[in-house]
């Protein structure tokens, strides 16, 4: 998707939420092995390099956005191609917010997320601990099974 399909769906990047959400994960994840954005002039997008990943995978990256109008995207990909997504945009494909589930991320397969809240240090704290869960049990399953994390 382009900078400025992006932007219409979500409205442009907050980079205040990007900050405390890479400052909320250095905070509660040791596996963080880097962070950055993808632009240092005009950053889009932050980059959570992650020392491990979710089953045999060796390493995982998260790709966050957000938006001025409370838009976001968290998207896990890892060593073994393994993606998933939560998501805050309206879309015809599902409610506005939720979860596309691994083992591809497909837009085809969204579902109602397990996320209520909307406030941005909530929901990073709601997708970490959604994926430690899983991390530590092994289980997919755990990404989007929490009631109402965090």
């Amino acid at each position: 998707m382009s900078n400025a399909d992006r932007a219409g769906e979500f409205g442009p990047i907050y980079l205040p939420a990007l900050r405390r959400i890479r400052d909320c994960w250095l905070e509660l994840e040791p596996l963080v092995d880097t962070t950055s954005y993808d632009d240092v002039v005009a950053p889009t997008e932050l980059q959570i390099s992650l020392s491990d990943g979710l089953g045999d995978a060796e390493s995982a990256r998260l790709d966050i956005q957000w938006s001025e109008l409370g838009m976001y995207s968290f998207q896990y990909v890892d060593s073994d191609d393994v993606n998933w997504r939560f998501d805050r945009h309206p879309h015809t494909h599902s409610p506005e917010i939720h979860f596309h589930p691994p083992p591809d991320a497909a837009t085809t397969a969204a579902e109602s997320s397990c996320i209520d809240v909307t406030e941005v240090t909530l929901v990073t704290r709601a997708v970490h601990a959604m994926w430690r869960a899983a991390y530590e049990d092994d289980d997919l399953d755990q990404l989007n099974r929490a009631s109402n994390p965090p």
